[in-house]
């Protein structure tokens, strides 16, 4: 949820906000992050586990990172998320701090509290920052809903049983329900 407040908040709000609280920040707006549930935790565990250990095995030169990682969209002062996974593949966005700039490929996994960021604010956010792939994890309905923006390759919507192609991994593909 935003905060209703009418000023244009910038990254350096974000790093003042009291220990243990969470936000993201999207054109000057902030919006405060509710704790995971356990199913989420598993299903971002899960899924970054088979990721990274696919870009070990085949010797990829993409990173993987869980949240919380700090991507700051747009190199700006007035965008930063944390998504739940984060795949880069150009090793010169990264520093100390995070992502300077759009990941490669970018999960979420939606709740109840979510759903309008993840599949709206952050849906235009990320294609329009440049991010090749975006999934939206939906443990509700056992749906991922699958974005290829560079080439639309394998957008649509799946269900937990189906096999996913990965867009930047054409040679992984990933059935949600093994998973779990």
């Amino acid at each position: 949820m935003p905060l209703s407040n009418e000023s244009t908040y910038t990254i350096n709000d974000i790093y003042a906000l009291p220990e243990g609280e969470r936000a993201e920040l999207i054109d000057g707006k902030l919006y405060m992050m509710a704790p995971p549930s356990r199913l989420h935790q598993e299903l971002v565990g899960e899924l970054f586990t088979v990721i990274r250990n696919h870009i070990g095995k085949n010797g990829g030169s993409c990173k993987a990172y869980i949240a919380p990682f700090a991507v700051f969209l747009n190199e700006n002062e007035k965008n930063y998320v944390e998504p739940d996974i984060s795949v880069i593949c150009d090793i010169n966005k990264l520093n100390d701090k995070g992502c300077q700039g759009a990941p490669d490929w970018i999960i979420e996994i939606v709740s109840p509290s979510s759903q309008r960021m993840d599949y709206q604010i952050k849906l235009f956010k990320y294609r329009t920052a440049g991010v090749k792939e975006y999934w939206i994890v939906n443990p509700d309905t056992y749906t991922v809903t699958v974005y290829g923006f560079d080439n639309d390759f394998n957008s649509g919507q799946y269900s937990f049983k189906q096999k996913i192609q990965v867009g930047i991994y054409p040679e992984l593909s990933i059935v949600i329900q093994d998973l779990l």
